[in-house]
């Protein structure tokens, strides 16, 4: 008679760096989401007492204090302003453009950008900080 023995082959997955590895993962997303910001022009932006957030995708029209004009962080002159917001407008439609402008900017610049606008039937939102 033969004696038969349980020999059973136990399947382990070693855990212990695991742990490591998710902490590198946790420190990685941790600093490259301080890293990722959406507006990379800094500027000082007017005050409001009332502000109100759009959950809607916009196009981000940006003037920087020695009047160069960005849109979506892509350097364009004012000549050029129009013809680029116009493309953009037409490849996504329904937006609103969201304008930075730097509050000790003349008054005449903000109206000369929102103009276009008036021109071309466009639906621009002047951002603010809170007060």
């Amino acid at each position: 008679m033969s004696i038969k023995r349980k020999r059973r082959f136990h399947a382990e997955v070693a855990t212990s760096s695991l742990s490591d590895i998710m902490f590198f993962l946790l420190l990685f997303f941790l600093i490259i989401s301080t890293l990722a910001n959406p507006n990379v022009i800094k500027m000082t932006l007017p005050k409001a007492q009332a502000n109100e957030k759009t959950n809607k995708q916009f196009i981000s029209l940006s003037v920087t204090e020695d009047k160069q004009f960005y849109i979506d962080k892509e350097l364009v002159t004012f000549e050029a302003l129009e013809s680029t917001l116009m493309y953009k407008m037409n490849a996504q439609k329904d937006q609103t453009v969201v304008v930075r402008i730097p509050f000790n900017l003349q008054v005449q610049d903000l109206v000369d950008v929102l103009q276009i606008g008036v021109r071309n039937n466009l639906k621009f939102v002047i951002a603010t900080s809170p007060k």
